[in-house]
């Protein structure tokens, strides 16, 4: 049977790959991807426009067969830690929430290898604050994806500090242990996809090292 995908993020790395990825997919009826910005129209596409910091929390596009979860950004393009936060945990926890209350029975949430509630630094601990209390709410099935560095090939915005990665991990690949090495953007879109649409029940975490590539 086809199923009804909700992509949150859909205009970020991963998520415009989860969009081309879902709307091209013989198993996949319709996708719901609620944005700040109109989205190039297609037949298989319903795109509301929201405003994420007033979530409609009763709109009917909420309830779907599985939800995948690619929102994020970077301190330095939110412009502030709180800015980072709102994004990353408050934005996520909202959706979830949402999610959840519709009956929705699968998430599937970007996060990031590392992520720790305890840990010191801001990225990795929000990201972990933002799993812990997605797992709390109780979907039938959640699976946490945890890519290392995103390889997105040209971004418009200039990160050295990833540009340096890259170059790391396209010249030292071989002395770099698989869960570390850079995954392409295309690799966690298409690992998404397919835990949503074949979800098992309960909670499960999907590895970079699951992702990444050998070759």
């Amino acid at each position: 049977m086809q199923k009804t995908l909700l992509i949150l993020g859909a205009t970020g790395a991963v998520g415009q790959q989860l969009l081309q990825q879902a709307l091209a997919h013989a198993d996949v009826a319709r996708v719901i991807a609620p944005t700040r910005r109109a989205l190039t129209a297609h037949i298989k596409l319903q795109n509301p426009i929201v405003d994420f910091n007033a979530l409609p929390n009763d709109a009917a596009w909420w309830q779907v067969d599985a939800a995948l979860c690619a929102l994020g950004t970077t301190r330095k393009i939110a412009g502030s830690a709180a800015a980072f936060r709102r994004v990353d945990y408050d934005y996520v926890l909202q959706a979830a929430q949402c999610l959840h209350q519709a009956a929705t029975p699968t998430l599937v949430l970007n996060s990031s290898l590392g992520a720790n509630a305890q840990a010191s630094g801001l990225y990795l601990r929000t990201k972990g604050e933002a799993e812990r209390d997605v797992r709390a709410l109780g979907f039938g099935s959640l699976i946490i994806v945890r890519p290392s560095l995103l390889d997105a090939g040209e971004r418009p915005d200039r990160r050295r500090a990833e540009e340096f990665g890259l170059w790391l991990n396209r010249h030292l690949a071989a002395c770099i242990p698989v869960a570390w090495r850079a995954v392409k953007v295309e690799r966690v879109a298409a690992s998404m996809l397919a835990a949503a649409l074949n979800a098992a029940p309960g909670v499960s975490v999907i590895e970079s090292a699951q992702m990444a590539e050998h070759d």
